[in-house]
């Protein structure tokens, strides 16, 4: 009898344990953007690092393809997603109920870190002859996906540069994982993508056909960056993607990591103490994470209220007083 004891004991203990270690599990959603960008990996490497942790914090996360920074925000509001990737400017219109959430602020939409920064790229073919934005009038142009901030920002540089849709010969609406392949077709002349660099879907785009990243600059990009704190101007370095030695000028945005004020404060700072917790392992999985630093991330591009539970776990780590 006295050889069975533990037996049974070790039984009793883990089938009362098993309903209660089920029942404190939560899944945390991360709404990314399309497989080939910066987005997908962001939200992939975030919940790695907070699966890593499930057994002390019974937080599962798994991080979807999405339509991009609007779809995100959107599905935040909702509830459908706990967080999500969204450009710096959408985070800030979205928040302040400006341009596409004019009339319906989400006052609820909460910061949680800043990631790497993001160009506005435009891709042309060169036989083409497309060197600058302007050029794009009278060519079959792909806008982006309806949802995404690529498609978002594009749409404000056309305002800015007093253009429209009908300026085009085409203007097709494919998502970035298909975009590049539509250039190498010659379905489309040019293509745009708001997003960190390097990034495989450029790297096709440029491998495949002879193709020449082009400048998005002058006086109207000039303004729009003076007038809205949420833009920068960019560089994308010459000589990271194929038949592209030169420096190209461009402006953008910061990737935000963003959530509700619904979430609970504990849940965001388990996620939050998970990336920073492990910064360098964080930092490796991506060319893009490489030069980030804590204490930006915590400052630069975010324009809604700290949640919570991010600013619990900067507070302890003196990044915020």
């Amino acid at each position: 009898m006295s050889k069975l004891k533990p037996i049974l004991l070790s039984t009793a203990f883990a089938l009362a344990a098993t309903p209660l270690m089920a029942q404190e599990e939560q899944f945390i959603t991360i709404g990314t953007g399309g497989q080939t960008g910066v987005y997908y990996v962001v939200g992939q490497s975030i919940c790695r690092l907070v699966n890593r942790e499930t057994a002390e914090t019974g937080l599962r996360c798994t991080a979807p393809a999405t339509g991009g920074s609007i779809d995100n925000i959107n599905q935040i509001k909702a509830g459908g997603m706990t967080m999500g990737v969204a450009q710096s400017d959408w985070q800030y219109h979205a928040y302040n109920g400006s341009s596409d959430y004019e009339g319906e602020r989400f006052e609820d939409l909460r910061a949680v870190f800043a990631v790497h920064p993001e160009p506005f790229t435009v891709v042309a073919r060169s036989d083409s002859g497309v060197e600058t934005f302007e050029d794009l009038v009278g060519k079959r142009v792909n806008v982006g996906n309806p949802g995404s901030g690529s498609r978002g920002t594009f749409e404000v540089v056309l305002d800015a540069m007093g253009m429209s849709m009908d300026d085009f010969a085409l203007s097709s609406e494919l998502r970035p994982a298909e975009q590049s392949a539509a250039l190498g077709d010659n379905q489309v002349d040019a293509i745009s993508y708001t997003v960190g660099h390097p990034n495989g879907s450029i790297q096709e785009a440029t491998s495949t056909v002879d193709a020449t990243i082009v400048s998005v600059s002058g006086e109207a990009i000039d303004t729009l960056v003076a007038d809205n704190p949420f833009y920068a101007k960019a560089i994308i370095p010459g000589g990271m993607y194929a038949n592209n030695d030169e420096d190209t000028e461009t402006f953008g945005v910061k990737a935000t990591m963003v959530t509700s004020a619904a979430v609970p404060e504990e849940t965001v700072y388990q996620v939050v103490k998970a990336v920073f917790d492990n910064f360098d392992r964080f930092k490796g999985l991506h060319p893009a994470f490489a030069t980030l630093e804590p204490e930006e991330m915590v400052a630069d591009g975010n324009s809604a209220p700290l949640h919570p539970g991010a600013e619990r776990y900067y507070r302890e780590q003196g990044w915020v007083e």
